[in-house]
């Protein structure tokens, strides 16, 4: 069975104009079947401010009303998809950007209001391969942005992890699926102060523990709980750390094991 590579890149790789154009030109080279799920970095919340709109954050998440979800769309299905995609092209990898809404991709649902409304924020509920099958196989490569819809004309914020996350299981009937997620640390750091700290290996067991010991915290939760769910559900191997980790197997990372 072949491999198909899901790479998501987010944190400052995404703000950093020169580590993008470098991590996509080493990405431009890798070979077979990938897909690239990028986040918008700061970007969003730079446009937000220079239109006077406030930024609400509630439990380290963003919330989406129409106003934001107008700058988010303008962020990541416009400026850096369309940034990444050229990019691409300027280095010979044939790319396509995609939203959720572009061929009927990924379907969400707009999250349920509970103790806090979220506004505009997806929870996915489908992901539709056939059109992204028949790209991959032309050699061409879906690059996804973090915006989806739900079939009634209504575009929603996701979570650009849980993304990587399904799109990585919806292809794992038809690949050996290799799920990555790049941004700038060596991997899950037992200390956030100390680079060197990488836990090299995280089972199911010692997630559990580790969030019990307070040293897995905060937005690396979310991040593994995708990880996990998707370790669960046929993705055959999943790493965390910096993008050299894709092409040096010797680069400190963290892997994923059930």
């Amino acid at each position: 069975m072949e491999t198909l590579k899901v790479i998501k890149i987010g944190g400052q790789i995404i703000n950093d104009p020169k580590k993008l154009s470098s991590f996509l030109e080493n990405f431009a080279t890798l070979k077979g079947p990938k897909i690239l799920v990028h986040g918008g970095g700061k970007l969003a919340t730079s446009l937000a401010k220079q239109m006077n709109i406030t930024v609400t954050m509630k439990e380290g998440r963003r919330v989406t009303d129409a106003k934001t979800l107008d700058i988010i769309t303008m962020a990541y299905a416009g400026k850096i998809n369309k940034n990444i995609v050229a990019t691409l092209q300027a280095n010979y990898c044939n790319a396509i950007g995609f939203s959720g809404a572009d061929g009927n991709t990924i379907v969400s649902k707009k999250r349920p209001v509970k103790e806090i409304d979220y506004g505009f924020v997806g929870d996915i509920k489908k992901v539709h391969t056939e059109t992204l099958n028949l790209l991959i196989h032309l050699n061409i490569v879906p690059v996804f942005c973090a915006i989806t819809h739900d079939t009634q004309g209504q575009l929603l914020n996701t979570n650009a992890d849980t993304i990587a996350s399904e799109l990585a299981i919806a292809f794992s009937d038809n690949f050996q699926v290799e799920l990555y997620y790049c941004f700038e640390k060596s991997g899950v750091l037992k200390s956030i102060q100390d680079e060197t700290s990488v836990i090299k290996t995280i089972t199911t067991k010692d997630y559990k523990t580790y969030i019990d010991q307070g040293i897995i915290t905060d937005g690396m939760i979310p991040k593994l709980d995708n990880c996990f769910y998707a370790i669960k559900n046929k993705v055959r191997q999943i790493y965390i750390g910096m993008p050299d980790m894709i092409f040096d197997t010797t680069i400190p990372h963290t892997s994923i094991q059930k």
